[in-house]
Formats: C-alpha cells, structure tokens, sequence
C-alpha cells in the first residue's frame, strides 16, 4: 500500500494533521533559512526592517495576499482565503515576533516564534487545500513588532488588526514544553530628576543634586519591597546618572518596569511607587517628571479549551509537558500578547529548543540560533497548526474556546472594576507627569 492510499484511508482530521505535519518538514529547510536570517540580523524594537523585508518576501513567495508597513512601518499582514461555501467564514490567526534585546540580540528567541507563526500558516494552508474545509477558512499571518519595547500588538489592536479573528496562535521559546505560563501584566516608567548643576567642590550649595534624587528613589524602592504582595515585581536601571564627579548632576533618568498578576494589582504598586518617587523629588528639592513611554501589558487569559487540544497534540508529536508545579506556578516574564487575549480567544504555549539556558542571557541567543532548535521549534508548529485544525473541524471545540474566553475576560473585568481612572489613563499609551 502505497503512502498516498494509506492516507486516503485515514479519517479526515487525522489526514489534514499529517498533511499539515509533512509540509512542514518539507519546508524545513526554508524556514530554518528564514529564522537564521532574522537571528543574525537583531533589530530593536520598531526598527526590524530586515526581519520584516525577509518575512514578507517569504510569504509573497508562496502566493499569500501580502499587506507590508500594516499600520506600523516593520508590521506586516499575510493572508490566505479557501474558496467560499454557504458555511460562515472561520477566520484563525498566527502571530510572529522578531525583534531582538539590546546587546544580546535573540535572547528571547523572537527568530524562533516568526519561524513558528510562519511554519504553522504553511502547515495549515496546505491541510485545507488538500480537502475540502468544513467551513470558509482565512488564516492571517501578523508580524507584530516591538514585543520587548513598546507593544506592538497593541498598537495593532487599536488599528483594529484582531477585530474579526476568531482564535490565535503563538508560541514563545522557554526551558519546558508547557501549554501555559502565567505571564503578568507590567507598567513601563521612566523618573526624570531635574535638579541645578554647580562645582561640587568649590559651592555645592548653590546645586541641587539630581542623582540624590535618583539614588533615593531607587533605595525607596528596596525599601517598599518589605510591603510588596510575592507576586509583585519592580526592577529598575539608572540611565543617566550625571556627567562628571566635579559636577553636580542637574538631571538623571530612571527607567522602572512594575508587574502584577492583574491591572488591579498593578494599578495599586503603580501608586506606590510613584508615591516614591515623589518623595525623592521632595526631599531633595527636585523637579520630577514620570513618563509612561510604552503600552502597559495585561496579562495573559489562560483558555483551558485550547490548551487541552494542544497538549493532545503535542504528545502525539513526542513533547513532554512539564508537571513542575514550580515552573508552571512561577511569574513567568510579560507579553502584549496578554493585550490580544482580551479581545480574541488564543493560546501562547511555550517550548523547550533543547537547552537548558535562561532567556535575556547570551547563553539563550546561542541556543535560539543553533540547529538543536530546530527540531523543537517544527515540532511546536506542527502542533499549533493541529489545534487550529481541531477547531476548524470541530465546532463545539470553537465553542467551548469562545466560552472559556469570555469566562475568564469577565473573570478579569470583574477583578480589575477597582482600578483607578489615573492608572486607565496612563496604560492608555505614552504620556508624562510632572510633579
């Protein structure tokens, strides 16, 4: 029996999960190419040309409908549509990130997670073309930028790039295969101390010292850690701290990210932070001014539904799913992908690429990089793009994602009613304050 016939003989679903798988492997050579060029190329946030010249041209290669600079100059839209039916259309998205860390480069593995989003989309788009879908199916491929600085996604989402989705894929390189990580929300802020230079050996007096201002801040901080929830976290760096010793600093600039497990909680060790570092300011006879320069993150709504699905698949590929209840209990970091899951049902699992080194470490870059990845980082895609064909085909599935969704966002809301109008304003996007 030849391997045609042996599939021709498999039920549906099943046959679609092999095709999708095969084409995957079959593309693996490209897509291998396509991670290696955006890890050799690192680009910060907002500024990922290559990566999004590659992406592009990868996908206007294999006949998708192309939409490049989606409402972002490095954001593209890559989509593909089944012949219509009388069935109502399903519309399944996969999300790509490529932007790399300062220094370090892919110390996150974001060439990993293009590589993903794309390979899925392939694999999918090839299961349905070789059947026909029990629905009309669009599967939409969205490069989103600036995930370590900024939050791309969400600025995607206020242009309205999720508002007809019906579900969506991604996954992001970790140390364990595991279906879900409790990734939390985050505040991004900048202190801005100004104070009056003078010689600081000849008349300090006449100076008022903005580093005083910084350096007690900073210990202010360490000092409300005492009071700080476990699950709450606030580390920061000094940016600025003066220009030379014989020089009182007449400005410096802080830079704090503040994550909780909920906007709630958030919005309540946002105000207690501010409050010190306003008192740095006062003691030290400073101006300050607290800037919010990126989109604050929510955290991401587990959906138990597709998580299922998705382990079901992952074992049937090999991954062995983590039981650490330390490693699954344990804050993991924060992603706009938690902004997404407030507005469409998704799923962001994490996987193992064959090494046990820490991301944000130059360890992890080498790791994200190298040919072990590889077979982890199809193997997740193959199992993405099997879940999202279980939804396709299985409407009580998509159902019970859709209530799974709308469970936990209300949930959230619910949790989240207490927060303060000065905390929606600032998670709103960039702004200052100054006191």
């Amino acid at each position: 029996m030849g391997p045609d016939k042996g599939r021709s003989e498999m039920p549906l679903l099943k046959q679609c999960k092999q095709r999708a798988s095969d084409v995957i492997e079959q593309e693996s050579g490209h897509l291998h190419a396509l991670s290696q060029g955006i890890w050799r190329t690192p680009e910060l946030a907002y500024q990922e040309h290559t990566a999004h010249q590659l992406l592009s041209s990868f996908f206007s290669s294999r006949a998708w409908q192309v939409q490049p600079h989606y409402h972002l100059d490095t954001a593209f839209r890559a989509h593909w549509t089944s012949e219509p039916t009388d069935c109502p259309r399903l519309h399944v998205g996969f999300l790509c990130e490529y932007d790399a860390l300062p220094e370090l480069g892919h110390a996150c593995g974001h060439n990993l997670i293009a590589e993903v989003g794309a390979a899925a989309a392939l694999g999918l788009r090839a299961a349905l073309e070789s059947v026909q879908p029990p629905r009309h199916i669009q599967i939409t491929v969205l490069g989103t930028p600036a995930e370590e600085d900024g939050g791309g996604k969400v600025d995607l989402i206020k242009a309205g790039a999720f508002q007809d989705m019906d579900v969506v894929f991604m996954a992001h390189p970790a140390q364990d295969d595991a279906a879900f990580l409790p990734d939390v929300a985050v505040h991004d802020v900048t202190v801005k101390y100004y104070g009056k230079a003078s010689h600081a050996a000849a008349y300090p007096w006449e100076g008022i010292n903005a580093l005083d201002a910084a350096i007690l801040a900073y210990n202010n901080i360490s000092v409300l850690r005492q009071q700080m929830k476990p699950s709450w976290r606030v580390h920061g760096v000094i940016k600025n701290g003066g220009v030379k010793p014989n020089i009182i600093p007449s400005y410096t600039e802080l830079e704090f990210y503040l994550r909780a497990p909920s906007r709630k909680d958030l919005a309540e060790l946002q105000e207690k932070a501010s409050a010190c570092f306003t008192a740095a300011a006062t003691a030290t006879g400073c101006k300050v001014e607290l800037c919010f320069p990126s989109h604050d993150y929510y955290n991401v709504l587990p959906n138990n539904t597709l998580a299922k699905a998705y382990i079901e698949n992952g074992k049937q590929l090999g991954m062995q799913f983590t039981n650490d209840d330390l490693v699954l209990n344990a804050l993991s970091g924060s992603t706009d992908f938690g902004n997404v899951t407030f507005e469409v049902p998704g799923i962001h699992p994490y996987f193992y690429i064959g090494s046990d080194a820490l991301n944000h470490t130059a360890e992890y870059t080498t790791a994200s990089g190298s040919e072990e990845a590889q077979f982890y980082t199809l193997r997740t895609a193959k199992s993405l793009a099997m879940t999202a064909l279980d939804v396709i085909f299985n409407p009580e599935l998509l159902e019970s994602a859709r209530h799974d969704w709308k469970m936990m966002k209300d949930i959230e809301e619910e949790i989240n009613s207490g927060v303060t109008n000065k905390a929606r304003e600032s998670s709103s996007g960039a702004g200052c304050a100054s006191c």
